[in-house]
């Protein structure tokens, strides 16, 4: 098990994103929608959905995995 210093350290800024929620989300119900960024990039888009929201991360973490950034490795 790693310790919460080597879980921090393996976590890169180039996978940092800001969500922003509209006022009267409902995430309980699955309803969701705002505006999400990502930091290093400036990248941003609005969503209308979770589905849309995880796309967009998805999308931006493909580009970084492929500009060749291994900074980070998923936690234990």
């Amino acid at each position: 098990m790693q310790r919460e210093s080597e879980q921090r350290a393996a976590l890169s800024p180039s996978h940092t994103f800001v969500v922003q929620f509209y006022t009267g989300v409902q995430v309980e119900a699955g309803r969701v929608a705002g505006r999400v960024e990502h930091l290093v990039s400036r990248q941003a888009t609005t969503f209308p959905s979770l589905d849309a929201l995880l796309a967009f991360i998805a999308q931006i973490l493909r580009e970084v995995h492929q500009e060749g950034d291994t900074a980070w490795e998923e936690p234990v």
